[in-house]
């Protein structure tokens, strides 16, 4: 977090994006295997794994079975709040996206996502990232592997945390280059993300410990 609030002060954020775009806006916006693969396609492939694992919650297969019920919900859980978290915050922010600034030929001016309740003059809506959401969101995957006590399974854990840490930040590199987002949107759209699956994985450890208590 301190890292991302560094970032913030520094105004980092609309230096990278002039290296991307000039008043023209940003050439890469609406290319083919951003706009279509990296976005389009990334979103329905993270719908498809969420409705899969909501499946397996429920009906498990394979290695899934291996898993208690009660973490198998906890990750379906984790994940949804955190989707649903994220859009939360996009639908009160008034930042608008970095292609609707006038530096880049749009009609919003510059303000900080920090100074809540200020219009740009733009549509808003845009913070934290929704798209990266899309990958961070699954950082509740990870947790119950991650939390266990057999070295194995916090291996897979690892691999798993990597893995959608990976994908998160190439999600929202994705939207950086297509001037959607800046790079500070990633950044705590991750932090938001891992906030809400470590929440929702105490809650979920504490009702485990309480329920197995002998009365």
């Amino acid at each position: 977090m301190g890292l991302t609030l560094a970032w913030d002060a520094s105004g980092a954020d609309i230096r990278v994006m002039a290296w991307l775009g000039d008043a023209k806006g940003f050439a890469l916006r609406d290319h083919w295997w951003l706009s279509t693969v990296g976005h389009d396609g990334a979103k329905r492939l993270a719908v498809v794994i969420y409705l899969g694992l909501v499946w397996m919650a429920f009906r498990p297969m394979g290695f899934w079975r291996q898993m208690p019920r009660l973490q198998r919900i906890e990750i379906v859980v984790g994940i949804t709040l955190s989707l649903m978290v994220v859009t939360a915050v996009k639908r009160v922010s008034l930042t608008s996206c970095p292609w609707e600034l006038q530096a880049f030929g749009g009609i919003a001016t510059y303000v900080s996502h920090w100074n809540w309740g200020v219009s740009d003059g733009g549509s808003g809506h845009c913070f934290p990232g929704g798209h990266a959401s899309s990958a961070f969101a699954f950082l509740a995957l990870s947790l119950p592997w991650l939390a266990s006590t057999q070295p194995h399974e916090r291996r897979t854990g690892q691999k798993l945390l990597a893995i959608i840490l990976l994908m998160g930040l190439v999600l929202g590199a994705i939207q950086t280059l297509r001037g959607a987002h800046f790079p500070s949107h990633t950044a705590w759209t991750a932090l938001v993300c891992a906030a809400v699956a470590w929440v929702n994985h105490l809650l979920f450890a504490s009702y485990r410990s309480w329920s197995t208590r002998p009365s």
